[in-house]
């Protein structure tokens, strides 16, 4: 990273997730009544933002929340969590939202309303560009346009600023885009999207020769339970095993592993200690619920990874 300043600049989505709870899911055109009802901050950019933030980064958010009262909580609990929103514009309208119902076997239905994201423009992230000059490393993924993110990485590459991609929720990617990217994060249902493996993955080599044959080049494959591999340019391939949890909810946990890496990685560790770093604070994530009410603070990682014998070189972070 040189002497660029240790700063995280995450560019995506603000949501708010709308939770009901029900003993099953409704039939078409059924009502029927719910046991309960919660809502949380989501998106994966601002979960991206709060993970790396809760680490002890300096982190910006870039994007859109909407004029109403959701919009207005989003940034609240942004800052609350220590995510400077200076960049995050109002947009008339919808903020996003994701509205969901889970029946007690776990099943569950979503919809999701993009809202400001959609409003995410390239002229938009264009008109941040100093920001994004001034990064340690800046975090994308694809909940906002495609068109956008194409912008980002081309501005990325401009201002020589590394660019990490978590290419979620999976979607057809325009040529070139890969090769823009610095890190390329997919788990591994979005892995079999873009290696045209369907459900049928091989050995976790063969996923990143494929995925280096299409333009990627460090790729950090994340696994769950199994951890995460990880194929770059300056290292040989690695494997990094998950912390043993009992695991409550891991939403979000992904989003967790991305900001922690991030956060490690601006801060001039290793790539293995800051895989090895993510894999702990997502670990921690799992065993809470909620998304970025679930993602661990320094001192837990901290107490996290002593008690497991780490290294705790990351208290220096």
């Amino acid at each position: 990273m040189g002497n660029r300043p240790k700063t995280i600049v995450v560019v995506g989505s603000i949501n708010t997730d709308l939770v009901v709870t029900a003993d099953r899911l409704p039939l078409p055109g059924e009502t029927i009544t719910g046991n309960g009802f919660a809502s949380f901050q989501g998106g994966k950019g601002a979960n991206q933002a709060v993970a790396a933030a809760q680490l002890g980064a300096t982190v910006s958010m870039i994007g859109k929340v909407g004029s109403d009262a959701f919009g207005a909580e989003s940034i609240r609990q942004l800052q609350e969590r220590r995510v400077n929103c200076d960049h995050v514009e109002i947009a008339p309208g919808d903020s996003g939202l994701a509205v969901i119902t889970v029946g007690a076997g776990g099943q569950n239905t979503i919809i999701v309303v993009p809202g400001a994201n959609a409003q995410v423009s390239p002229s938009f992230v264009e008109s941040r560009r100093s920001v994004i000059r001034e990064a340690g490393i800046v975090l994308g993924q694809l909940e906002i346009p495609v068109e956008t993110v194409v912008r980002l990485a081309e501005i990325c590459k401009q201002e020589g600023v590394p660019l990490m991609l978590d290419p979620a929720p999976a979607k057809a990617l325009p040529p070139g885009l890969l090769e823009l990217c610095d890190w390329f994060t997919p788990n591994e249902t979005e892995a079999a999207s873009y290696t045209g493996e369907g459900n049928g993955l091989g050995p976790v080599e063969e996923i990143a020769a494929s995925l280096r044959a299409k333009g990627a080049r460090n790729i950090l494959l994340k696994r769950g339970e199994e951890g995460a591999y990880v194929d770059c340019i300056s290292n040989p391939p690695f494997k990094t095993a998950a912390k043993q949890v009992r695991a409550i909810d891991t939403t979000a946990a992904g989003d967790t592993y991305n900001g922690a890496f991030a956060a490690a990685l601006v801060n001039g560790k290793s790539i293995g200690f800051s895989a090895e770093f993510a894999c702990a604070a997502a670990a921690l994530s799992v065993t809470r619920p909620g998304a970025q009410s679930s993602m661990p603070t320094l001192a837990q990682v901290a107490a996290f990874m002593e008690k497991a014998g780490g290294d705790l070189q990351f208290m220096r972070l």
